[in-house]
């Protein structure tokens, strides 16, 4: 039999799984599953969308005296979840609420009520691009009362447009990192130096922030290494029809990375505020061009890991994006946040190197 001809097989693990109800796969029962169950969830479902076919994970998850189990897109985005002690269901993705209130049945039994007042849908997460929900092609964006502060006149040497990835961290190691021979010297060596850190963060800009340039062609604009009035940096902005993202790269080669609703961990060891920062700086960037502009300026914070070989995030982790670095492509096909015209102005004002160093 050719090959496209023969019938595909899903699996979980090692273990098989049972065709169920509603074109669902239903998990398999205690008794056979393998000595380890698979870490992904405690349950998984497959169900068919139209062409599109979703894999949806179902969580516990437990923590200041709230128990709940959480259904998740295979990134670790949270579509919906329920209160084990009420069964009461917030769904904060629409398009996956027949799938998700399914899998809930599974664990919760029937009686299940869908909260009135559910969170508003997110789009799907980054592994997935073909699955984010349809959208309206030009959304307006909602039109600020008070008017926006006049823009300076932007000369050449102000222009960030000419940034290229990771050039900001090239200028501090030119003017305080180590010579030429004195990194050959320690690589010969094998010295570690406290400058490491920062090559390896040029290299995560770098590559990045290629795989963010390769977005232009869908209505894209980029801007790398935007130098903050407090010394700080972006390391990379991200503007287009799906709005604007404020990216933070970080290159950890060799290690596993988990992430939480504010801390990650690298390898297990202690926790590193790379959410909360990421939340904190997509908040800056927003008050920053809302100041320039006549509408409000939809922000959300992403973050980029480069070099990992593995990435775990927490089943409530749904404030921050979380990439590895292939996988910003996801982002190309977002729209419905701002028109092309918007997306020139908010442009206009992001490539302005005065007005982050006023802030």
């Amino acid at each position: 039999m050719p090959e496209s001809e023969r019938p595909r097989r899903r699996h979980v693990g090692n273990a098989r799984k049972n065709r169920g109800p509603l074109g669902l796969d239903s998990c398999l029962s205690p008794a056979v599953l393998p000595t380890r169950p698979p870490a992904v969830g405690i349950c998984v479902g497959t169900a068919r969308r139209g062409a599109a076919v979703s894999d949806l994970t179902v969580h516990p998850w437990k923590k200041h005296g709230k128990d709940r189990l959480y259904v998740n897109l295979p990134d670790g985005t949270a579509v919906a979840w329920a209160d084990r002690a009420t069964k009461t269901v917030t769904v904060r993705m629409r398009e996956y609420q027949d799938e998700a209130l399914a899998l809930l049945r599974r664990h919760l039994g029937e009686g299940l009520t869908v909260s009135p007042t559910a969170s508003p849908a997110r789009g799907p997460g980054p592994v997935a691009p073909a699955r984010q929900p349809e959208q309206p092609r030009h959304a307006t964006p909602k039109q600020r009362a008070e008017r926006p502060a006049v823009l300076p006149p932007l000369s050449p040497s102000e222009d960030l447009a000419r940034n290229r990835p990771g050039s900001r961290v090239v200028g501090m190691i030119a003017e305080r990192g180590p010579s030429t021979a004195q990194r050959l010297k320690a690589k010969l060596l094998r010295q570690t130096s406290e400058w490491d850190s920062w090559y390896a963060g040029l290299e995560g800009e770098r590559r990045v922030g290629r795989e963010l340039e390769r977005l232009s062609p869908l209505g894209w604009r980029v801007l790398h290494g935007i130098e903050k009035g407090n010394g700080g940096d972006i390391d990379h902005l991200l503007i287009g029809p799906g709005g604007v993202f404020s990216i933070n790269t970080k290159n950890h080669r060799g290690s596993s990375v988990w992430i939480g609703d504010s801390m990650a961990k690298v390898n297990g060891g202690p926790p590193r505020p790379y959410a909360a920062a990421s939340q904190a700086e997509a908040e800056f960037v927003r008050r920053v061009l809302g100041r320039y502009c006549a509408f409000e300026v939809p922000v959300e914070p992403a973050l980029v890991f480069v070099g990992i070989t593995s990435l775990t995030r927490a089943a409530t982790q749904y404030a921050v994006r979380i990439y590895q670095e292939r996988e910003v492509a996801a982002l190309g096909p977002l729209n419905g946040k701002l028109t092309p015209e918007q997306v020139e102005q908010v442009y206009a004002v992001a490539r302005h190197r005065r007005v982050w160093l006023r802030a």
